[in-house]
């Protein structure tokens, strides 16, 4: 079960570097929570973030490390990104940002019934040129 798990997250990150947002959100339960740096919540809470990320920063994901056990899938990526797009009305730079993200799922069935993510949101705003809130 924990080689089919991965596989899940696999596609995750698969489909969130392609930017197909819809292909991201199918790999969810329909009743997932999401946890992450501005929050939780569902799917609909989730997605329009990560519509702006995709848009915005071009966020791609690369997995330094995964382990499985279970339902569980604990990941670490170097995360890379550039500002291409205004963000929340702040300022377009252009310029790129690298940094550590990790993320935990549980998954059943198939599916994504829970996601934690954890990112060093400043490193990545004072890379970009962007003002920290």
């Amino acid at each position: 079960m924990s080689e089919q798990n991965k596989r899940v997250v696999l596609d995750y990150v698969d489909a969130f570097n392609r930017g197909d947002l819809d292909a991201v959100c199918e790999l969810f339960a329909a009743d997932a929570l999401i946890h992450g740096a501005l929050g939780w919540g569902g799917l609909d809470t989730a997605r329009p973030l990560w519509s702006d990320l995709m848009r915005c920063f071009q966020v791609s994901l690369e997995v330094d490390g995964m382990i499985a056990e279970g339902d569980t899938v604990a990941v670490r990526y170097t995360e890379r990104g550039r500002s291409v797009g205004s963000f929340r009305g702040g300022p377009v730079t252009g310029r790129d940002y690298e940094m550590v993200a990790m993320e935990w799922f549980a998954v059943k069935e198939g599916h994504i019934e829970r996601r934690w993510g954890a990112r060093d949101t400043a490193t990545m705003l004072r890379q970009l040129g962007l003002p920290l809130a």
